[in-house]
């Protein structure tokens, strides 16, 4: 059965926290007088987990910052004529890259760490807590993904112990952890447990569930670490495997919502909201399309999946558009790294009508106000158990497991209310078979096929493009950029931590070096 979240329910969710009413024998019934007796003063587990989750899935703040406005422009997802797309000209906005940073600290992070502090002593709740790890986990690798060394094992500590300074560990360290939590938190799982139930709204508190995704998020933290470790990115891919990762679709690891517009707020940052795709008042001229390298991908490849991702704006207006306007030969991919002016030194003919006739992403499929948020496919796990049998680490079957990662990726889109047919499947196999023709041709077709299974998780693509390099991108090179026409290796910190946590963040930069886009995390080799 579907769970979904209405922006209704959270309101209660948040902010339960434990209160504390400190008594004399000389209160004469003050205390007693001066309590609300309909008042929650412990807090409620079930609630703070599901809105821990939600906050994670994110809002269109840090959502549309971080992971559409820069990542998803830095990795060609999308593209955009106006400037404050920082991400698809390299640009250095204060704001914007702050923005995931700020909210993960305030939200996803202090949260968690209460949820684990109430738990971790008490073997009850051993599910609970051995869960919330594993979340925890993932919290973490996306924020240290993001900006490199960041405040971790003093982290969301300021309501429990104090710490308001917390300090900065290196991403060594972090990884090191994360990878020793999940293998812990997966192994002490115990399905006769009490569990999250109904607030679980990722897996409804199915345990076996939540340790296939434990060992496949530790998959994707072990093969982060190939360049910086081999040596521990082999052992954990290895255990990951034998422990069993996801096997199919009904494994993936998401947050449905309603097909309303009273909590898109909750999903903006997986879609492109009416801001950006206003069709009535736009027609098409909003501030972000999708790339020409997204687009001429899935168009040269006559890729299934393209009427669904894409349409032109008249398909974003009116469903009865369709399926003309996302037709496949109609699409259109907008360049990177321009703006309106110096688009017309690459398209002369260029005017103000031009922009309605690129492509967007496709509102009433993959970016739908019901497209769930995904944070890791069964697709993903695929192509990586592929490279993980191209290394020797897994069971040799290199093509079967890319077969196997399109397959997932293209049936996935059940959950958009779009249909691929097995005979379009098996066609697209048959016309871009797996190379097997190197390393590195092999390598390219399975993190091609990553990136394309993450648009719209652009933090992933992100992360997984600067580990391989694959897909080969083409950088930009916008006047007044900030790396000198190279694609970013990570988002700088908040320009607060140098004031508010000004000791912490110095060591960092000494430590990791500048605080700039340049500067590479420990994996990122």
């Amino acid at each position: 059965m579907k769970k979904y979240i209405n922006k209704s329910k959270l309101a209660i969710l948040g902010g339960i926290f434990t209160a504390g009413l400190v008594t004399t024998s000389c209160d004469k019934g003050f205390v007693e007088l001066n309590t609300n007796p309909n008042a929650v003063t412990t807090p409620v587990l079930e609630n703070m987990f599901t809105y821990n989750i939600v906050k994670t899935g994110g809002t269109g703040y840090e959502n549309h910052r971080g992971n559409l406005i820069y990542a998803g422009a830095m990795i060609q997802h999308f593209a955009s004529l106006n400037t404050y797309w920082s991400g698809d000209k390299y640009l250095s906005n204060v704001e914007y890259y702050s923005a995931y940073f700020e909210t993960a600290y305030a939200n996803q992070v202090k949260e968690i760490e209460q949820i684990i502090s109430l738990t971790k002593d008490d073997a009850a709740l051993s599910n609970k807590y051995n869960i919330s790890r594993i979340w925890r986990a993932f919290i973490y690798h996306r924020i240290t993904d993001l900006y490199g060394d960041i405040p971790y094992s003093e982290a969301g500590k300021g309501f429990l112990d104090g710490t308001l300074a917390p300090k900065y560990d290196t991403q060594q360290f972090i990884y090191t952890d994360m990878l020793k939590e999940l293998d812990e938190a997966a192994a002490a799982l115990d399905a006769s447990k009490e569990s999250y139930g109904a607030a679980d709204v990722l897996y409804s508190g199915d345990v076996a569930k939540w340790k296939k995704f434990a060992y496949s998020l530790m998959l994707r933290l072990g093969m982060r670490v190939t360049k910086a470790d081999a040596a521990m990115a082999q052992s954990y891919v290895k255990k990951a495997i034998a422990g069993g990762v996801m096997t199919s679709n009904d494994d993936v690891a998401r947050l449905l919502h309603y097909n309303t517009n009273d909590n898109n707020w909750l999903q903006e940052g997986n879609l492109l909201k009416t801001q950006e795709y206003d069709a009535t008042n736009l027609k098409g001229k909003g501030n972000s399309k999708l790339s020409k390298t997204f687009v001429d991908f899935l168009q040269t490849n006559n890729d299934p999946r393209l009427p669904y991702i894409a349409t032109l704006w008249e398909g974003n207006a009116d469903p009865n558009a369709l399926p003309a306007s996302s037709a496949p030969a109609v699409q259109k991919g907008l360049p990177n790294g321009y703006d309106p002016t110096t688009i017309k030194t690459l398209i002369p003919s260029w005017n103000d009508a031009s922009l309605a006739t690129y492509s967007e992403a496709n509102l009433n499929y993959i970016a739908s106000n019901a497209a769930p948020t995904v944070f890791q496919s069964y697709a993903e796990v695929e192509y990586l158990l592929a490279e993980a049998a191209l290394r020797g680490w897994g069971d040799g079957a290199i093509a079967a497991h890319y077969n196997k990662g399109v397959t997932a990726a293209m049936k996935l889109f059940s959950l958009y209310g779009a249909t691929i047919t097995d005979a379009e499947i098996s066609a697209y196999l048959a016309a871009h078979p797996f190379p097997a023709t190197g390393e590195a041709a092999e390598m390219n077709a399975i993190h091609t096929q990553y990136w394309a299974a993450t648009f719209l998780n652009s933090y992933e693509a992100y992360a997984n493009w600067r580990r391989t390099g694959y897909p080969v991108l083409t950088p930009t090179n916008y006047a007044g950029n900030a790396t000198g026409g190279v694609i970013p290796r990570r988002l700088r910190y908040p320009a607060s931590e140098g004031s508010k946590n000004a000791v912490n963040y110095k060591a960092a930069v000494a430590i990791q070096g500048l605080d700039d886009f340049l500067t590479r995390g420990w994996w990122d080799k």
